[in-house]
């Protein structure tokens, strides 16, 4: 699959953080894009979760980018999609994406996050079976048990406390006898399924456990998008709510053209069935705390804050992405954008989107 001539691209999830960076990406290398993205985001969270300005933006950048307006649960859609099209490349981003959203929407996460995985892993089966297939997964997979790695608590941050820790939580932690939330179970069956077409059926799946993504094309809302979203409020003047573990809980953060990547490395070279985490690493882990610093650092502004008792239900009090794994299978492959760099970008789009607003 180490040819790129002429590629067809299809994109689920195409207006949000990850799916418009692999737009722009395949864009710009001249291959064919399709997307598919019903602004579902909005359904979940409300104006702030719309992401039709960033449908604009790619609209107006890309040379050879079609977008439709389709719910991957509707299989018949899908379908009739994959018998127009012959795609090379699917990269599968569009998910129900909050940890606290889906108890409240229990059946529609399931069927967004499982079902319609699994009809897009079919499409591809039964219309073209030898296309890579990107499926965007996530950390929560592991529900809880990365919280029972040993740890230290430091002044504005947890830690792990074992030297053979130190690089983060890796493929082998379990998925299963633990807490998840909703969200970390639907996207689990997601998970397994896809795997289970690369094994099964030998098809170039590929599955990325995500960190925390991001990058100035996020759509931040509190109950997702860490970074973006605390810059928001920062920018904003609003205020920033801290829920548990002191502010201590610590996150892995890579810049979405680094996820797009890791999927172009993996497209290059595919192994079916396999996962892979995928973060920031060490180097680009920062605590709730130390964020509001570097945010403060970077903006000259205090970011007001509260603090609520309850922690979030299965949430990671220490969770570093290791990386080792995916660096072996693809050295070629390396983290490119620092945290400060990430911050500084995500500060730019927020005071530009604020500014528009005054």
């Amino acid at each position: 699959m180490s040819s790129t001539k002429g590629m067809k691209v299809l994109v689920t999830g195409s207006s949000g953080l990850i799916g418009s960076e692999a737009v722009a990406y395949y864009d710009q290398q001249g291959h064919q894009v399709v997307g598919v993205d019903n602004n579902m985001r909005a359904t979940f969270f409300g104006e702030q979760g719309d992401t039709h300005w960033n449908l604009d933006r790619l609209k107006r950048n890309t040379q050879n980018f079609a977008s439709h307006s389709i719910d991957i649960r509707d299989r018949d859609a899908l379908f009739s999609l994959f018998q127009t099209h012959s795609f090379d490349l699917i990269i599968h981003c569009a998910a129900q994406p909050s940890h606290d959203k889906a108890c409240q929407i229990p059946l529609l996460d399931f069927e967004v996050n499982a079902l319609g995985t699994i009809n897009l892993l079919e499409a591809t089966r039964l219309h073209c079976p030898e296309a890579v297939f990107i499926h965007m997964s996530t950390n929560k997979v592991y529900g809880d048990a990365p919280n029972e790695v040993s740890r230290v608590e430091l002044d504005k941050r947890y830690d792990y406390a074992r030297p053979e820790d130190y690089h983060g939580i890796a493929e082998t932690c379990r998925i299963d006898r633990c807490l998840h939330s909703l969200f970390g179970a639907s996207k689990t069956s997601a998970d397994v399924v896809a795997q289970e077409y690369g094994r099964y059926f030998g098809m170039n799946v590929g599955i990325f456990r995500g960190g925390c993504l991001t990058g100035p094309s996020h759509s931040g809302v509190e109950l997702h998008g860490f970074l973006s979203y605390l810059v928001k409020v920062a920018v904003t003047g609003g205020t920033y709510k801290v829920f548990g573990y002191k502010g201590k809980q610590v996150r892995d953060n890579i810049h979405s053209y680094d996820v797009i990547q890791a999927f172009e490395a993996f497209r290059r070279s595919p192994r079916p069935g396999e996962v892979y985490n995928l973060g920031g690493g060490r180097d680009n882990s920062t605590s709730i705390l130390e964020t509001f610093d570097l945010v403060e650092e970077l903006t000259g502004r205090k970011v007001n804050w509260v603090y609520v008792d309850q922690n979030r239900i299965g949430d990671h009090i220490c969770y570093i992405s290791d990386l080792r794994k995916l660096q072996s299978h693809f050295p070629e492959w390396q983290i490119t954008y620092s945290l400060k760099d990430i911050l500084q970008q995500i500060i730019a789009a927020e005071d530009a989107k604020y500014a528009v607003t005054l």
